[in-house]
């Protein structure tokens, strides 16, 4: 294929340009041009492979000037600037060659006329043409390769976009739960030194599950497993006031979800708990969907959340944006001395 594209196929196209000029002239004229004698036409023809030859070595030069500025991004003004060059290069080379030839060709059989502008539009509008089409077709390659890289790497900017901003809500989110982690062990410290030591092991495993890339899914068994531990966690300086009530539907097993994202509802749940001191949290199958409820009564002097307002329900919505995008719905609210959230996945 490259020995025809090289060697073969620029006479070709210089024949191709030569028998459409003689055509569109002769069928105008009402002449034969075979008939003509034949040096006449053996020298339009050779004329014609040259210039063929010619036209293809410096488009392909051009293409090649033109891939290097390319590399990094396609242009609409280098490819105008490229077809410019290209038909310009095309002209220069017919009238270099086809004019003084046809012109010569005149003098040689006593034609003292100069060449009609009829003639001079023939040789100049068909090789452009065909050059045009030529590039088109050689060039259609080029521009979906373009396009796909650009899409290509406009994809890859994007995903690590996602991925840095990813980063960012867990760093943020680390703090906060250390925080509430701590304070429950150092309460402990002083009255209850085994237990002290228990919750340190529960930390130590809530923390080594938090090394789980959050673009990574893990079987929601595991995440309700971590869930649970958390609890424990929490109960252990909860008020003994609490009336706690945790049930997970036992078909939710193998199906897979991300990380750490039922977390923030049920910190919230044990943070601004109060009035009758009760908590339900729930988790289900329901129209094939996830659903993860979490109820918690509230005092009626303190200030519970309201929507998506502090920093946990934040984060977790605009996680739930980049992880879930028009797969999941989340809802919540104070109503009087209760506050609900519920989440909703498509998984």
């Amino acid at each position: 294929m490259k020995f025809f594209r090289k060697y073969i196929f620029p006479a070709l196209y210089g024949l191709l340009v030569y028998f459409t000029i003689r055509l569109l002239h002769d069928t105008d004229l009402g002449q034969h041009f075979w008939k003509r004698d034949f040096y006449v036409n053996g020298i339009e023809m050779a004329c014609s492979i040259l210039v063929g030859y010619l036209a293809i070595y410096l488009f392909e030069r051009l293409f090649k000037y033109y891939d290097k500025r390319w590399a990094a991004q396609l242009s609409y003004r280098d490819v105008a600037r490229e077809l410019i060059i290209l038909v310009g290069v095309n002209l220069v080379l017919v009238n270099v060659i086809f004019v003084p030839m046809d012109m010569a060709l005149h003098v040689t059989q006593g034609i003292r006329e100069l060449m009609p502008w009829a003639d001079v539009a023939d040789i100049n509008m068909i090789p452009t043409l065909y050059a045009i089409v030529y590039y088109g077709i050689a060039r259609s390659s080029t521009w979906l390769k373009a396009y796909v890289n650009n899409k290509m790497q406009l994809e890859k900017l994007t995903n690590d976009q996602l991925e840095t901003e990813l980063k960012f809500l867990k760093a943020q989110y680390h703090p906060h739960f250390l925080f509430n982690a701590l304070n429950t062990i150092y309460f402990q410290m002083d009255e209850d030194v085994p237990g002290a030591k228990k919750s340190t092991e529960l930390l130590s495993s809530l923390l080594r599950y938090q090394l789980y890339d959050q673009q990574q899914q893990v079987p929601i068994k595991q995440e309700l497993e971590y869930l649970e531990n958390y609890i424990r966690l929490q109960q252990i300086r909860a008020s003994s006031k609490m009336k706690l009530s945790v049930n997970f539907d036992g078909n939710l097993a193998d199906q897979m979800i991300y990380p750490l994202l039922l977390l923030p509802l049920v910190e919230n749940a044990f943070k601004y708990i109060g009035g009758g001191y009760k908590i339900v949290i729930e988790g289900g199958i329901t129209d094939g969907k996830f659903v993860f409820k979490v109820y918690n009564d509230v005092p009626a002097n303190m200030k519970a959340p309201d929507g998506y307002s502090g920093i946990g329900l934040e984060n977790l919505g605009r996680r739930l944006q980049l992880l879930y995008p028009g797969k999941h719905q989340l809802t919540a609210g104070r109503e009087e001395d209760h506050y609900t959230a519920i989440l909703e996945l498509n998984i």
